[in-house]
């Protein structure tokens, strides 16, 4: 039977440890901000600063706690500093050949108008035009149980000043994982993603990928420009694949691959790889992953069909901590409570990695409630848990943390 006083004992000590690592070189207030946030984030499944300062239970009015938050949020600058950190920490479980997933995603506020820089937004699950802002976010899968972990973020607006356009922002972020990771892994891009630009960059650098094109593309086949539809349509599918949907529901693929180039980059040679068993028309994707092994068209779809797991992260990090109910108005707060809610997740991804092999994980997974029927994505079990048992508990994470040093009476005669 679990012990919850212990448990919630271990999970503070287990956070604060965390966020001791990723507050390295930060000012004594700025970690204690960052411990706060991050704990009082797992512990309300909330965004709100409201939720996250009750966690706290400080001895001051919630009204003060508030606007310290809020006060921290909007002059914080270190947040570069900060995710480097939380990447040298979570580097353990991304390994050499991790698939990195690149994907946009909004933070919409429809109802908005004080918010610094709003603009209008696409809205991802909908279709529809609102205020809002874009995200720019890119998620590692973990070297054992595949998790989410993310290794990039950034909220953009077209309204701020040295806004330059979406394809700039998705090269930064291209840019950091060449930085960042190298060019062991491979990249995955949903077709949103099917732009010259990127191929120019990914070709040019080398740099390993598969992205899902559209349509109305034309490439190169046997030194003839063809609509890429058109030709994938030449193509009934040479090898077949078994592959179980989200819903349980179990697909009968047929797969081929075709040498192409792009009209873009005529002297890179590439493949497509043509999927039927997905819907009316085939998945088309192009990559430059090479292999003599007849597999290589399966193995890339593979590859892809791994892009479900990052859809249900976006999904998760949006409905699990509120995101879209934020309420705060700078720009800078925006992306620090974006950033460190990032973290939260990322935290949550790092310790589940290896959930079986680990008590604290198997017991959250008991305490929210799931022990019997596990979410196939076990980040919400796991988050349910951390919710259940630090809620529970009146104490929050501050006697946890280290009083800063007393002044000495020599330190003190320094001040006069």
């Amino acid at each position: 039977m679990t012990n919850y006083t212990t448990l919630n004992h271990n999970l503070k000590r287990g956070i604060l440890k965390f966020s001791e690592k990723i507050s390295k070189n930060l000012s004594i207030p700025h970690q204690r901000f960052v411990t706060q946030m991050l704990f009082g984030i797992l512990s309300s499944n909330d965004s709100k600063l409201s939720s996250i300062g009750r966690c706290l239970n400080e001895k001051i009015s919630l009204k003060k706690v508030i606007e310290r938050l809020s006060r921290n949020l909007k002059t914080f600058e270190d947040g570069e500093i900060l995710f480097k950190n939380y990447l040298k920490t979570v580097k353990s479980v991304i390994g050499d050949k991790s698939l990195l997933v690149i994907d946009g995603g909004d933070i919409t506020k429809p109802c908005a108008t004080k918010m610094e820089d709003i603009s209008i937004v696409r809205d991802g699950s909908t279709g529809e035009y609102k205020n809002g802002y874009y995200t720019m976010g890119i998620t590692a899968l973990s070297s054992e149980r595949k998790l989410p972990i993310p290794v990039y973020t950034r909220v953009y607006t077209s309204e701020e000043k040295n806004f330059i356009s979406e394809d700039d922002e998705v090269l930064k972020g291209l840019k950091f994982l060449s930085k960042t990771f190298g060019k062991g892994n491979i990249r995955t891009f949903d077709r949103g993603f099917d732009n010259n630009r990127y191929y120019q960059y990914l070709l040019s650098n080398k740099e390993k990928f598969v992205i899902r094109a559209k349509k109305n593309r034309d490439v190169i086949y046997k030194g003839k420009k063809i609509n890429i539809l058109k030709l994938a349509n030449k193509f009934k599918g040479k090898y077949s694949l078994k592959y179980t949907k989200k819903n349980g529901f179990k697909a009968d693929c047929k797969v081929s691959v075709i040498p192409i180039k792009l009209v873009c980059r005529p002297n890179d040679e590439l493949n497509l790889v043509v999927c039927y068993g997905f819907g009316k028309e085939p998945m088309l994707l192009i990559s430059n992953l090479k292999s003599d092994d007849k597999r290589l068209s399966t193995a890339i779809v593979k590859v892809y069909l791994m892009r479900w797991r990052i859809e249900e992260y976006y999904r998760f990090k949006k409905q699990q901590f509120n995101l879209e109910d934020l309420r705060v108005r700078s720009l800078n707060s925006i992306r620090n409570l974006e950033l460190i809610i990032t973290i939260a997740v990322g935290y949550i991804g790092f310790v589940s990695e290896k959930y079986e092999e680990r008590v604290t994980v198997m017991q959250l997974i008991e305490a929210s409630k799931r022990i019997y029927k596990v979410n196939k994505f076990i980040l919400y079990a796991v988050a349910d848990g951390l919710f259940s048992v630090l809620s529970r508990y009146k104490q929050g994470i501050s006697d946890f943390i280290k009083p800063p040093p007393k002044l000495n009476s020599i330190q003190l005669s320094l001040f006069g």
